[in-house]
């Protein structure tokens, strides 16, 4: 006894230098910061940021007035910024009036499942037929083997259903959905941050992004897999304030009128009824019924929130939040959005699945009453079977992609823009097609999904950064940010044998400008800081941003087909592997 009391004495009486270090003293020498102790409910919901009193001063406002401006500016400053993304996502969007890259197939399909349910063998001459026939083309009826699933192409259709089968109408649909990112972005940007400033900050890097926009007019998958991927991060934003607000508003409040960590109310509270968790599960079903890839954003957004909701409760004082997560929140959430997700995913078969299965619906509809009539799973309906066989199949042709392709990439150069996509490039002579009668040489019209420069290069200093946020101090937002991009990104390298294409990328554009408008937040400098320190980041930030908006507008003519000299289109060319 008195050799276990003297030890204990001994351990207690060390000098604090001589303590074993905890792991976020270990932590601090690389810039660590334990999270800031104070009112519970500010850390659970924390406040939106509204400008200093001495704004208005210098403005000549009153205080009532100001207030009334910065209500109003959550909403007018986003709308502003996606009024000037949608005029310029949809001024002159019929042009280049061609068939072109991966238009080929998806404005086709899009147009036969409107009509048909199922996709439709075109004949090889089709694309010369659409241009000159329009909607009055004949629609062929022999079902086609496709390998994505249908609902981007449904919303391409959709589109083609409003205003016909011709340029304009296929790529509607894209240029409704790139805008409406835009405002999303910046919605989504100003509940993570609580700031309308960096809200709308990121919205208007995504509205000069080259990428996106080159996405926006055209009619491909992508952008309408990175549109429901954005929303679903979206719901699940708004989901976390929800939660953590009904979990606030249960805590008891001390003497002080403040609410107060309470476990048994952290540990016990169920959160109940959680209608965005179903929006976002929603979401990611289509997502995922839009391209395949869609599935590792459903896992990893998924497995995100189950981690919010940790967080929250721990906060809320409870002694095993993860205990408590696992008996009152896992299963809830799977139910509201893998369930959600996977019904969504079949029910976007709808089409495929009513068409006859006599050989004259859709591919490999009859399967199961032809070739794979028998064996063990027979009492299956066919269509599951045939549906079941269709998506074996499309898993096979995935797996095998190998064939060369002239603007192929490795994921590891998308980030740095090594090899863009060249969509469309034709060389008009001197006074045809628009090019100047006085060049000297041909001209170059090209659209190029390239990403703004500029951006993408800030971008990589800026994942570092939201990086550094999330492991050195804890920050929740960087996590997110950076679990949107590896969600979107980090998958393709499992397949870097295959045919992958550089576009791919625009589903985590949107969350490379977060993280960018994350920095450009540090570098204006954090609330408290002073005249001279936020004089000088303003002055960095400002440059920076301008010096986006500039490449962005440098680039456009090779963003929208416009035709220039060859001089001016080869100055463009930055890095040789653009050509």
């Amino acid at each position: 006894m008195t050799s276990t009391a003297s030890s204990t004495d001994t351990r207690q009486g060390q000098a604090p230098a001589e303590r074993p270090h905890t792991w976020q003293s270990r932590l601090r020498r690389f810039g660590y910061a334990a999270p800031p102790r104070g009112d519970v409910r500010a850390h659970l919901v924390p406040p939106y940021t509204a400008p200093s009193p001495r704004v208005w001063a210098v403005l000549g406002l009153r205080d009532e007035f100001g207030a009334l401006l910065v209500r109003w500016s959550a909403w007018l400053g986003p709308l502003a910024v996606t009024l000037v993304a949608g005029v310029m996502r949809f001024w002159n969007l019929g042009s280049p009036k061609a068939v072109i890259f991966d238009e080929t197939y998806y404005a086709k399909d899009a147009w036969a499942l409107i009509h048909r349910g199922y996709e439709v063998n075109w004949p090889k001459d089709a694309n010369d037929l659409v241009l000159q026939q329009g909607s009055g083309v004949a629609l062929p009826t022999d079902p086609a083997y496709v390998v994505h699933p249908p609902v981007g192409k449904y919303v391409i259709g959709l589109g083609e259903w409003m205003f016909g089968f011709d340029p304009f109408g296929w790529r509607f649909m894209a240029a409704v959905l790139g805008t409406l990112s835009v405002l999303m972005l910046c919605r989504i940007g100003r509940r993570l941050f609580r700031s309308t400033l960096l809200g709308c900050l990121a919205g208007a890097l995504l509205a000069v992004d080259g990428l996106h926009f080159v996405m926006s007019r055209t009619a491909l998958l992508d952008q309408v897999l990175m549109f429901f991927v954005l929303a679903a991060f979206g719901a699940l934003v708004v989901d976390r304030d929800k939660a953590r607000a009904r979990l606030a508003a249960a805590l008891p409040v001390g003497a002080d009128g403040r609410p107060h960590p309470d476990p048994s109310v952290a540990d016990s509270l169920r959160h109940g009824w959680r209608p965005w968790r179903l929006v976002a599960g929603l979401c990611m079903g289509l997502a995922f019924a839009t391209k395949w890839n869609g599935l590792y954003v459903l896992a990893a957004f998924a497995l995100m929130s189950v981690v919010w909701d940790v967080g929250a409760r721990r906060i809320a004082g409870a002694r095993r939040p993860y205990v408590a997560v696992l008996k009152r929140d896992v299963l809830p959430a799977f139910v509201s959005t893998v369930p959600v997700a996977l019904a969504t995913y079949l029910a976007s078969w709808t089409g495929w699945i009513l068409s006859p299965d006599n050989g004259k619906g859709g591919y490999f509809r009859d399967w199961a009453a032809t070739t794979g009539k028998g064996g063990d799973f027979t009492w299956l309906p066919d269509w599951v079977r045939s549906l079941w066989h269709y998506e074996y199949e499309v898993y096979q042709f995935h797996v095998g992609l190998s064939s060369p392709h002239a603007y192929q990439s490795n994921p590891w150069s998308w980030i740095v823009l090594g090899r863009p996509v060249s969509y469309f490039y034709e060389s008009p002579a001197p006074g045809a097609d628009g090019c100047p009668a006085a060049t000297t040489d041909k001209c170059a019209r090209e659209v190029l999904a390239l990403g703004t420069p500029v951006l993408w290069w800030a971008a990589c200093f800026a994942i570092l950064y939201v990086l550094w946020r999330w492991l050195f101090r804890r920050d929740w937002r960087a996590g997110a940010i950076l679990c949107a991009i590896v969600a979107g990104y980090l998958p393709w390298f499992l397949y870097q044998e295959r045919t992958i294409f550089f576009f791919y990328a625009v589903v985590f554009v949107p969350f490379l400008c977060l993280a960018v408008a994350m920095m450009l937040g540090a570098i204006l400098g954090p609330p408290g800081s002073t005249e001279r320190r936020r004089t000088v980041g303003a002055a960095g930030a400002g440059v920076l941003v301008l010096l986006i908006a500039w490449n962005f507008i440098y680039f456009w003519p090779i963003y929208t087909g416009q035709p220039i000299p060859i001089e001016s289109w080869r100055s463009r060319m930055w890095l040789d592997t653009w050509v």
